[in-house]
C-alpha cells in the first residue's frame, strides 16, 4: 500500500505546475537620466526565470525614501527566452525627492527581496 501511495504521489507531482519553481524577480540594475523639470527616465533591469502565464515578472515600480509608490511599469507578458530583460519608463517625480528605490514583482511571489535604492542625478 505505501508503494502504491509513493508511486501515485510521485506521478501526481509530475502533474503540478513548475512555475512555482521560477523563485522571485530581482532587480539586477537601473540607469536614470534626468530630462528637466523633475521629468525622469528610468532604464530597469530584471531578472526571473519566468515560466509562462502563471508566473511571471509582471512589473516594477519606483519608490520614494518613505516607501511610497512613485511610478509603476507593469509587464504585460512573460519573457521566457530574454533574461535578463530592461523595460524603459519617463515619469514625473515630486520635487524634493533626490533618491529612490526600484522593487519588482511577480505574479506568485509578489515583491522581490533583491531591490536597488539610487540617488537621483541632479537635472541639467
Amino acid at each position: 500500500m505505501i508503494r502504491i501511495l509513493s508511486v501515485f504521489m510521485f506521478f501526481t507531482s509530475l502533474l503540478l505546475p513548475i512555475s512555482s519553481l521560477a523563485g522571485e524577480v530581482s532587480v539586477v540594475n537601473a540607469d536614470i537620466k534626468a530630462l528637466g523639470g523633475q521629468k525622469y527616465r528610468f532604464d530597469v533591469t530584471l531578472q526571473h526565470q519566468d515560466a509562462g502565464w502563471d508566473h511571471y515578472a509582471d512589473r516594477w515600480e519606483i519608490l520614494s525614501p518613505k516607501g511610497t509608490i512613485l511610478a509603476t511599469r507593469t509587464l504585460y507578458h512573460p519573457h521566457i527566452n530574454e533574461q535578463p530583460f530592461t523595460r524603459s519608463l519617463t515619469t514625473t517625480l515630486p520635487a524634493g525627492i533626490t533618491s529612490v528605490t526600484i522593487r519588482g514583482h511577480d505574479s506568485v511571489h509578489g515583491y522581490g527581496k533583491k531591490m536597488l535604492r539610487l540617488t537621483l542625478p541632479v537635472s541639467g
